[in-house]
């Protein structure tokens, strides 16, 4: 099949998907890593977020270039500096590079990730965008799902410096498809003094609004308890006597599931479901599958039932914490300030979901280092839950003032 024939925001979705699996490649890797170059506990949490320090740090700037660059130009300029990136971090195996490497990731993926909802926008009828977002955002899951599931194997037979130049050059091959069947940027590079002014203009708007602020906020308190959750699931389930595979696969159907939540929520906006609604379900779904996955009150239970009920525990905490995400992507295109500000909103969104990412799993870990264990994770996952839902009522608030 030519690659022209491709549904163009199918594509855009799978090299999502390819910039995805840098983010998930790491948390199975993390076992043989720590045996591998004596990586601690908490130099595992930091190279979790260290790919999020791109995004912490540029988010809004690289939201802001995007519009004005080209949305397939930076989306294709992302997947090459992943591939770059991994591709020299596989060759160099000491800690402080795969650090600063992991960082340099982040803002490939930054790039990717930030210019895709606007680029779906522009490549399918305004009747599917609801949809379409909801299934770009399972790209992460996607990602993550097949990075723990294809891992293990992967690394047993080429170790981990093979699975970071695997995943290289399919990141280089989703870059090379894209800049082929995409359509050409409607827009030039900017320059001048206009150019200067319209950045500033969008900027200004962007901060100014009230919804993009609600919205990354609600991704940041998202996202840290996500990664923290699927991130450390390997390394707990190794402590626990899993083999590799097996808390790979666990870790990895944990992931997926994700995906259902998404993609329910793009069809639940299509049925004109309330976003806020969506929002409460999964957040209230995440703080309690956390409490039910981590809380130490299964001591007297024959202990296949309890790892049953953990994990069914997981499970519902990533699958309907997938309501979330789909639904602040929609959000986002609908409470940027104007049409040539979704981009900007997008990577605001961005740079607060990095944040998130960012600060969540070091803290579980420190959390769990200070506890000797992993049953006080839910607590601290709860709480950024209920800020979640506090968040949710006042984008409901927001929406109907908006709506009248």
């Amino acid at each position: 099949m030519s690659a022209r024939r491709v549904d163009p925001a199918l594509l855009v979705v799978l090299g999502g998907v390819a910039a995805a699996l840098h983010v998930g490649k790491l948390p199975i890797a993390l076992p043989v890593l720590r045996e591998a170059l004596g990586v601690t506990l908490v130099q595992a949490g930091f190279l979790l977020s260290l790919v999020q320090v791109a995004g912490m740090l540029f988010g809004l700037m690289i939201g802001l270039a995007a519009d004005s660059l080209g949305l397939k130009r930076t989306m294709v300029a992302g997947l090459a500096l992943l591939s770059l990136a991994s591709a020299v971090a596989g060759a160099t195996p000491s800690v402080p590079a795969l650090m600063l490497l992991r960082a340099l990731e982040g803002m490939g993926f930054l790039m990717a990730a930030t210019s895709a909802p606007s680029l779906i926008r522009r490549l399918v009828a305004p009747g599917r965008v609801n949809a379409v977002l909801g299934v770009w955002g399972a790209y992460m899951p996607l990602g993550t799902a097949l990075a723990l599931l294809c891992g293990a194997p992967v690394m047993s037979w080429v170790g981990w410096p093979g699975w970071w130049w695997l995943l290289a050059a399919m990141s280089a091959l989703a870059a090379l498809w894209i800049w082929v069947a995409l359509p050409v940027d409607p827009r030039l590079f900017g320059t001048g003094q206009g150019a200067a002014a319209g950045w500033v203009s969008r900027l200004a708007r962007t901060l100014r609004s009230p919804g993009p602020w609600l919205i990354a906020l609600s991704f940041a308190v998202y996202s840290g308890q996500w990664l923290s959750v699927i991130g450390f699931l390997p390394s707990m389930y190794a402590q626990a006597g899993w083999s590799a595979s097996l808390a790979g696969a666990a870790t990895a159907l944990a992931a997926l599931v994700n995906m259902l939540g998404n993609i329910a929520a793009g069809r639940l906006l299509q049925r004109h479901a309330r976003p806020q609604r969506l929002l409460v379900a999964g957040f209230a779904a995440m703080a309690l599958g956390a409490l039910i996955a981590f809380a130490d009150v299964w001591g007297g239970v024959d202990a296949r039932l309890a790892a049953a009920v953990r994990y069914a525990g997981v499970l519902g905490f990533s699958m309907v914490g997938g309501l979330i995400p789909g639904t602040l992507f929609s959000l986002a295109v609908r409470l940027a300030p104007g049409e040539q500000t979704v981009s900007t909103t997008v990577g605001w969104m961005q740079q607060w979901s990095s944040a998130g990412q960012f600060a969540g799993p070091p803290l579980v870990a420190l959390v769990a280092s200070w506890a000797g264990g992993w049953q006080w994770s839910g607590v601290v996952t709860g709480c950024l839950a209920l800020a979640g839902m506090l968040l949710a009522r006042v984008i409901g608030g927001l929406l109907a003032r908006t709506s009248r």
